[in-house]
């Protein structure tokens, strides 16, 4: 039968504790203690309407999934219905929500956006402070975040001149499946927080620019919901995070393989939460703005109470920390004939760990200085592997990721034998600005820097890009002479 509103509302403690998402009456109480995120943000909602909180970071199908069809209780009468549309159309707006209206109605036009730099800075103004603290957030004091990207300015072009290239192409092959450009989306999880759509845009906006997208195992829509928005010959990769639980890893590997996906993106160096302060203070931040700041009196608010997780940290405490070379890729190879990339390698020494286990290829990554500070920039390490174990580069593929900004960037790290490299931030820094008309013109951004960084080096075609075109330099700083 239909709940009314009083009977859920006696459902609001640990021992028994309701939710109601769109409607429908969801018995939570067992689930309390496995929720990613801590008991406490459901408990908060305890016995009440949770759709608003809910939606914009969970999957269509996530109830489905952790929820027994005993626990789906049914949707709520039809005052209730009716009270809670109302309650919503009557919610007044916070300072955060009138800011990103005002921000979307002072957008540029697209076509005075030429960089992804250009791109980032829409977003920075239009995104909630919610998605832009989880988008933007890296570890401690962002320095592995920030080299990443300084690391490419000390790599300087050796450029071939009299070469014809006219007809240039940019385009390669990614495990053997075409993409026109030496570029994919790496997987960032909860594209909804910055826009409606979410990984949809990404995928729509990829399908007509025939470049690849890697789904993350904790996209904000289903992985059946993204593999339905795209094209026939559209190829997605999964990003996944092995969970603890092997059944539920297993499980989480056959869907994806049933609904088309084309190679598994094992992600090896997200284990714990890093500690990404950015994340964790968003929320302080917005109640602050709307309750006014917060003052500490004698004797409150322990210094360790926080779960410290934010946003972020909450999507993979359950996944498994325990991963080795001789257990996780047998076993990974025995439930899937999908290629397998290592996502997360940082050091020569495990590339060639990599290598000899026999996967796919490896996707050089500190996880966009999300996780260990003072980690290496991957441009750094795909330098070192080149230098010290060329062999390498012809028994798998080899990609990067962090730090991509420029199509000269992309150029290096193919110069240096990167098959391809990935893109998180700025795809999602699109589709929160433009949707995605945005994801497109990102790449058409990337496309026209690459080609023409090609054709200044000498180079027709992808294979032309060779080492000896790029230099390594750390520029000393002149001194003047004291007088």
């Amino acid at each position: 039968m239909p709940w009314s509103l009083q009977e859920v509302s006696k459902h609001n403690n640990v021992q028994s504790c309701w939710v109601i998402i769109k409607n429908q009456v969801y018995d939570v109480t067992e689930f309390l203690q496995e929720h990613p995120g801590g008991s406490a943000i459901i408990l908060k909602y305890a016995g009440r309407d949770a759709t608003s909180v809910y939606e914009p970071i969970h999957p269509s199908d996530a109830l489905d999934k952790n929820l027994s069809p005993s626990q789906h209780l049914g949707p709520v009468d039809a005052d209730a219905s009716r009270y809670l549309a109302q309650e919503e159309s009557l919610k007044r707006k916070t300072k955060d929500e009138i800011r990103v209206e005002q921000a979307m109605k002072k957008r540029p036009l697209l076509n005075r956006i030429i960089s992804l730099a250009d791109i980032e800075e829409v977003a920075k103004q239009v995104l909630p402070h919610k998605a832009m603290s989880y988008y933007s957030s890296a570890a401690d004091d962002k320095i592995s975040f920030k080299e990443n990207a300084r690391a490419f300015s000390r790599f300087f072009f050796k450029a071939r001149v009299m070469r014809p290239v006219s007809r240039c192409d940019p385009s390669t092959t990614i495990l053997g499946f075409k993409t026109a450009l030496p570029i994919f989306v790496c997987g960032a999880a909860l594209a909804k927080l910055g826009h409606p759509l979410g990984e949809i845009n990404i995928t729509r906006g990829c399908a007509s620019s025939q470049i690849i997208q890697m789904v993350s195992s904790n996209a904000s829509l289903s992985y059946a919901e993204i593999a339905a928005a795209s094209s026939p010959s559209q190829t997605l990769f999964f990003q996944l995070y092995k969970h603890k639980d092997d059944a539920i890893a297993l499980k989480r590997i056959q869907e994806v393989e049933q609904l088309g996906y084309k190679a598994i993106f094992l992600t090896v160096d997200a284990i714990v939460p890093g500690n990404r302060e950015t994340d964790i203070k968003s929320p302080w931040f917005l109640d602050d703005q709307e309750n006014g700041t917060k003052v500490y009196n004698d004797g409150e608010g322990a210094a360790d109470t926080n779960s410290g997780l934010g946003t972020a940290g909450a999507l993979i405490v359950n996944d498994d920390r325990d991963m080795t070379w001789e257990k996780t890729i047998p076993w990974l190879r025995s439930v899937t004939k999908l290629p397998i990339v290592i996502k997360g390698i940082q050091r020569v020494e495990d590339a060639v760990l990599a290598c000899e286990a026999g996967v796919d290829g490896i996707l050089i990554s500190n996880h966009g200085g999300r996780q260990l500070e003072f980690s290496f920039p991957p441009l750094e390490t795909l330098y070192r592997l080149r230098t010290q174990h060329p062999e390498v580069f012809n028994k798998m593929e080899v990609y990067i990721d962090g730090g991509i900004r420029r199509g000269t960037d992309v150029v290096k790290a193919a110069c240096l034998g990167a098959k391809a490299v990935g893109l998180g931030r700025p795809f999602l820094y699109a589709q929160s600005a433009y949707g995605e008309t945005g994801v497109r013109k990102l790449i058409s951004i990337l496309e026209r820097e690459i080609v023409t960084a090609m054709q200044l080096m000498g180079a027709a075609k992808i294979a032309d890009l060779t080492p000896d075109m790029v230099e390594r330099v750390d520029w000393n700083p002149a001194t003047r002479a004291k007088l």
